[in-house]
């Protein structure tokens, strides 16, 4: 099918979901996560052909080592992509709330209501266990989506979008063409070009496909392009806090967007060389003078420098950050609450791992991204960053002319 075709359908789904009620909602989601757990033999056996074409390619410098460990499900991945979908059914419907109720006159009142954003494209790389993510957050929020995901996760995308197309089949109400897959370039090309049909781009994937997106559509994009993510050691850190911190943030997952990339220290920190020697031994190699301080190392390479104070570090970090998220370890408040007030972050944490910076772990149920926007939506990127809203006005019959003409008066008394 022609991808306008695609988007136009989406579209009207976009229309027909934006009034479908909570219940078919949650209905909706409890069963495709039954489905993908009943399914899950079939959803494994299709990633063990994306695995091995995968390695392929990595051998011949067609995809990344960290690309590449993005690909694998295993039964942990499979088992939070199916919680995130039951956690998201739990949480409330983000849609219809009265964001404010203003009176304007007597019997002629404003009300500020939350609304999906219509059609959502989605372009991703790796991680299969993104559409269910993505699927599970666009359903609660009432908005279609278009997902493109990459060629060396296509046999896992099109057996979990199939499963859950089949669990969304069985839902009596449920609108067609709400959850839609293309698989080409050219319709990455497309979907760019589509501003009349879609509404939003979000772009998970390397710095690369981010940047090639921003600086190719007309459509407003909900992403980031980097993940240079800063850990300070302050000189009133605790030791073992700091080695446990840096460690997770360095070795969860290495690949991650949230991982640490930089890790500078007060130079007066007391135990300098037993928490670099604690690094080491737990094989992150550590880099003092490296190229660029702006560089995603995606692996086990920590860079590394000494600050003077708390204000030099800040201003390396807003410096060569990427504004993801950053972190102080420290027991001086007045420098944590510095730290966090200065840094120019989506996230900013004080005596804990970058890695948190993840919807589900901030009890979003599920995420659709993480954004280093300074619009709409910041941070990971759950339910509410997928609504927007609108402005209902009530009256009995009002006319600008008689306030404009002196009859009548406003007097914008809020409701609570």
């Amino acid at each position: 099918m022609d991808f306008v075709e695609i988007a136009k359908r989406a579209k009207t789904a976009s229309l027909e979901i934006a009034d479908l009620s909570e219940k078919i909602k949650n209905k909706a989601l409890i069963k495709i996560a039954d489905y993908i757990e009943e399914n899950k033999a079939e959803i494994f056996e299709a990633n063990k052909l994306d695995l091995k074409e995968g390695e392929n390619l990595v051998n011949t410098g067609q995809l990344s080592k960290s690309t590449f460990n993005r690909l694998k499900l295993d039964d942990n991945k499979l088992r939070d992509m199916i919680k995130g979908i039951r956690d998201v059914a739990k949480l409330p419907d983000p849609v219809n709330k009265k964001l404010l109720i203003r009176e304007l006159d007597e019997n002629l009142t404003l009300y500020k209501v939350s609304c999906p954003i219509g059609v959502l494209g989605i372009i991703f790389e790796a991680r299969p266990d993104v559409i269910a993510q993505i699927s599970s957050l666009a359903i609660k929020s009432s908005n279609a989506v278009i997902l493109k995901g990459g060629k060396e996760s296509i046999n896992t995308n099109k057996k979990i979008m199939s499963i859950i197309n089949a669990a969304l089949s069985s839902i009596e109400g449920f609108p067609e063409n709400v959850l839609n897959q293309v698989y080409t370039r050219d319709d990455v090309a497309k979907m760019l070009e589509c501003d009349k049909y879609i509404n939003l781009i979000i772009p998970r994937g390397g710095n690369n496909l981010v940047k090639f997106i921003k600086e190719n559509t007309k459509i407003p994009v909900l992403g980031h392009a980097d993940g240079i993510c800063h850990i300070f050691v302050d000189k009133t850190a605790d030791l073992s806090m700091a080695q446990r911190i840096i460690t997770d943030a360095k070795t969860q997952y290495p690949s991650a967007c949230n991982s640490v990339e930089t890790l500078i220290i007060h130079k007066d920190f007391p135990n300098i060389e037993e928490l670099m020697a604690s690094l080491e031994l737990s094989e992150i190699k550590l880099v003092p003078n490296p190229d660029s301080w702006s560089f995603e190392y995606g692996d086990k390479i920590l860079s590394y420098k000494f600050a003077e104070n708390t204000d030099e570090a800040i201003e390396h970090i807003n410096t060569y950050g990427s504004g993801h998220t950053d972190a102080i370890i420290t027991n001086d408040k007045n420098n944590a609450e510095k730290f966090m007030n200065k840094v120019d972050s989506a996230g900013v944490y004080w005596n804990a791992s970058t890695r948190f910076a993840d919807g589900f772990r901030y009890g979003f149920g599920a995420e659709v991204g993480i954004s280093t926007n300074k619009t709409h939506a910041r941070g990971p990127v759950g339910l509410e960053g997928l609504t927007i809203y609108k402005y209902k006005l009530v009256g009995t019959g009002q006319v600008v002319g008689d306030y404009v003409n002196g009859i009548k008066e406003f007097h914008h008394k809020d409701i609570v």
